[in-house]
């Protein structure tokens, strides 16, 4: 496959290079067929884009679509969006072209994605009543966002001798709201900020979904798992001139903490893959490599009031695994789409498996007391985002008189758990809502409550809600706790070497833990924490992600660039018990599994 000219960019307005008519995709005067795959940047670790796209090659696609996440590259206001490291969008799309890939740009601002928040900035969203609407207030900070982010690679299209050949409008809006002016809306930013390529939607196949996200202007994609059939009634019928174009297909499916790993069948996906492409439609799979959710920015999901968050792993079952392993479902769609014989992807080198010990650290709350920011005084609880924190560990402490027999101790709204301390001893937990029974001596005691948020809704209508303690809490029922200081641990800032000295105050062991692993030489790993219950892991000072015992998830997956030759750091913040031992291996476990079913 050839590689793509260099870009540069003609001051006249270039045609745009994919076009469609007579129920086709047409490129350079031929038919044309999209054969996508997503793979997003910001999960994948930059030093392995190029391996991991030619990993796509091999599969027989011709493009890589991508979301870009605004919050990745704008978590604060008053800093200007990033687009450095690994936040270099222009170069994972340089990098696709000169692979031999096209591309496809998904900007949102909305994306989905299982990414906290929809991948909307948090102070964005904080109390805004208007999201995905053409209000001023929410459209004019987008048009700013579009102002600094479609310039890294509208010169890129292939209009221009690059590699982008289509851009979404929005994301699968018709799920959403219904507010007309809203999607032309942004396709009207696009075109202003010189997208000349194929604009087009998303959206489920059915007539409501359509209704509110198919729009004049743009192609009308379809995304869904299965009947194909009936996907391509729908898109015929609505748009009989447009071609057939699947721009999700749901290969896999993502993964909540406390529920089974999901999989899919591998003949079962790429039968469907085969129908979809029969008669000339086109595909961009979903996932064809899914990644990490590095870090805290995993979402979260809203199922029938209960909060559903995201685990670390993206894995998804996607064709090629989260540690770049090609599947069976890899080889069973290659055959689908009539991919060449050979294929030229080497297997991941695997770490050697080892065992170390994990050494105590600090505990848990003499630790937050060396590393919390300073206090902030306040006359009643409120939400991280109110109070001008990220999270996702903000400790709320107060004066409370308690009397010296048994009361209840009510938090009426948290999100998303709290674990609750009086006079420095841990007296029990809540999630989402719920009482702890605690006691005093008569005076005041100190109640500490350290709030973990477990990642920000990314779809439905509690997109943007508020974490932290948005109710109050209450003694015995009754009386109201008003003055608290609130202070937030900074998990992109601290310094590990004012814990490593041992030393419990919480009887359950909760706290920091520290290992050290000497490695011949980097390799691609999966880390295990036996014994340890559920918190946060650092591999060499990058936060790798979270961890927690409800599973399905048992290993992280640690890409080969951030190990090196020596030793290597590892860093536990554990909020529940600490284990003795953490381990690489060489596989990943993923969790006990549940076939996968299309719930459209």
């Amino acid at each position: 496959m050839a590689s793509h000219p260099s870009s540069g960019v003609d001051s006249a307005v270039n045609a745009p290079t994919l076009t469609h008519r007579d129920g086709r995709f047409w490129r350079d005067g031929s038919p044309h067929q999209i054969l996508a795959g997503s793979m997003h940047y910001f999960r994948v670790h930059p030093d392995q884009w190029r391996d991991r796209l030619l990993r796509l090659v091999d599969l027989g696609l011709n493009t890589v679509d991508t979301y870009v996440a605004w919050n990745f590259h704008q978590p604060r206001r008053d800093e200007a969006p990033d687009f450095t490291g690994w936040r270099d969008l222009r170069r994972f799309l340089q990098t696709a072209a000169e692979v031999g890939l096209d591309a496809i740009v998904r900007p949102g601002p909305y994306i989905c994605a299982e990414w906290t928040n929809g991948g909307l900035p948090t102070w964005l969203t904080a109390g805004h009543t208007s999201l995905r609407t053409g209000d001023g207030r929410f459209l004019e900070p987008v048009a700013t966002w579009f102002d600094a982010l479609l310039p890294q690679f509208t010169d890129l299209q292939a209009c221009f001798g690059g590699p982008v050949i289509a851009v979404q409008v929005e994301n699968e809006y018709g799920s959403f709201g219904d507010d007309p002016d809203y999607v032309p809306a942004i396709r009207d930013l696009l075109v202003r900020g010189r997208v000349r390529e194929l604009l087009y939607t998303a959206d489920g196949p059915t007539d409501p979904m359509l209704d509110t996200g198919a729009i004049d202007g743009a192609l009308m994609a379809l995304n869904f798992g299965s009947r194909a059939d009936e996907a391509r009634s729908v898109g015929r019928r609505r748009r009989p001139g447009e071609p057939f174009f699947c721009a999700e297909f749901w290969n896999g499916w993502f993964d909540h903490w406390g529920h089974p790993h999901h999989v899919r069948d591998a003949s079962d996906a790429a039968a469907t893959v085969a129908d979809i492409v029969a008669d000339g439609g086109s595909v961009s799979l979903y996932m064809a490599h899914g990644g990490t959710n590095f870090g805290t920015w995993a979402g979260a999901n809203d199922v029938d009031g209960e909060l559903r968050p995201t685990v670390t792993s993206y894995d998804s079952d996607a064709a090629v695994a989260e540690d770049g392993t090609l599947t069976e479902k890899f080889h069973a769609i290659r055959r689908a789409l009539g991919a060449p014989e050979v294929v030229r992807s080497k297997p991941p080198a695997m770490v050697t498996p080892v065992t170390v010990p994990a050494a105590a650290g600090t505990g848990l709350l003499a630790g937050l007391t060396e590393l919390c920011s300073a206090p902030v005084p306040t006359y009643s609880t409120g939400s991280f985002e109110e109070l001008g924190f990220e999270g996702p560990i903000v400790r709320y402490e107060a004066k409370v008189l308690l009397p010296d027999h048994p009361v209840e101790l009510t938090l009426q709204e948290v999100r998303d758990r709290v674990l609750v301390y009086v006079d420095g001893v841990f007296v029990g937990s809540v999630t989402a809502s719920g009482s702890v029974t605690v006691s005093g001596h008569g005076g005041p005691s100190r109640v500490t409550l350290l709030v973990e948020a477990l990642g920000q809704i990314n779809y439905g209508p509690r997109l943007g809600e508020r974490k932290g303690l948005v109710g109050p809490v209450l003694v015995d029922g009754r009386r109201m706790i008003q003055r608290w200081n609130v202070s937030e641990l900074p998990f992109d800032s601290w310094d590990r070497r004012a814990v490593t000295e041992a030393g419990d105050t919480d009887p359950r062991g909760a706290g920091f833990a520290f290992a050290t692993v000497t490695l011949p030489e980097p390799a691609d790993a999966h880390l295990a924490l036996p014994g340890f219950g559920k918190g946060f892991v650092w591999v060499n000072d990058f936060l790798l992600g979270r961890y927690w015992e409800v599973g399905p998830q048992r290993t992280l997956y640690v890409p080969r660039p951030l190990l090196r030759t020596g030793d290597n750091e590892i860093v536990v913040l554990e909020l529940e018990r600490r284990g003795a031992e953490v381990e690489l291996r060489d596989r990943p476990d993923l969790g006990p599994t549940e076939e996968y079913v299309e719930n459209l």
